[in-house]
């Protein structure tokens, strides 16, 4: 087994509304391997989501520890955490964020920015990340002259610019239509296989997380299944990740 990247110690998140405590993850623990592939599943509400941001580092946890790597992320103070958010954390959203006066090359070195790379070692980056998404030839094209599969694969490029330890994925195939959302998810393995890259992504779509090598399955905040794929591609497969999507 690889060493685990990504470790989760009983974890607690709550929020609180009004006098109301809302208790999203409860006492969740987990670990996950360096250049492992997995997707978080569950009901609207389950902790899904929250969960990916606390590995993220977007949001803090109640209680409990998160480390990725040797960084003990959960503990860190706001300035140190967009440090390394900005170094480690590769970010792809369901309705891309891109910035629409910026053209395709502009929005994927937007991250590269924040580096001390020149302005030439920025360019090189930026030109690889789009040629990894196959958009080599998109470079001076502005997000409205895209598709929507055009411009998560510009996302993409943006997450991987600065090679980040760690990919968050939240429904990156959820706005596209099915052949756009397979080109995605495609593209994802692409990474994973050949790149080794480390990927977490919440999906509640069977089909993509049909294609993760790991699928953990919360329910009310607390972990109710994690299957390892077995078999040569080491994929879940569809009619599996259904399965435990239903709770079955």
């Amino acid at each position: 087994m690889a060493e685990p990247l990504i470790r989760i110690e009983n974890v607690v998140k709550q929020y609180t509304r009004d006098t109301q405590v809302l208790t999203v993850l409860d006492g969740l623990s987990l670990e996950v391997e360096k250049g492992d592939f997995v997707a978080l599943m569950g009901p609207s509400g389950s902790g899904k989501t929250t969960l990916l941001n606390l590995v993220a580092g977007i949001d803090r946890p109640t209680s409990g520890r998160i480390l990725v790597g040797a960084d003990e992320v959960s503990s860190m103070g706001e300035g140190a955490l967009a440090k390394w958010r900005s170094e480690h954390v590769g970010f792809i959203f369901q309705l891309y964020n891109l910035v629409p006066v910026l053209t395709a090359f502009e929005n994927v070195e937007l991250p590269l920015l924040l580096t001390r790379l020149s302005r030439a070692e920025r360019r090189k980056q930026a030109e690889t990340a789009l040629s990894v998404v196959g958009l080599s030839d998109r470079l001076d094209h502005y997000p409205r002259q895209l598709s929507g599969g055009q411009e998560q694969r510009v996302a993409i490029a943006r997450a991987i610019a600065t090679d980040p330890t760690l990919l968050v994925a939240d429904e990156p195939t959820g706005d596209l239509d099915a052949k756009s959302g397979e080109e995605i998810l495609v593209l994802l393995e692409r990474l994973h296989a050949e790149f080794g890259k480390t990927i977490v992504m919440v999906t509640h779509d069977p089909k993509a997380a049909a294609r993760a090598h790991r699928l953990v399955h919360l329910d009310k905040g607390v972990l109710k299944e994690d299957v390892r794929a077995k078999g040569e591609k080491g994929e879940i497969g569809i009619a599996a990740a259904a399965a435990i999507a239903a709770g079955k």
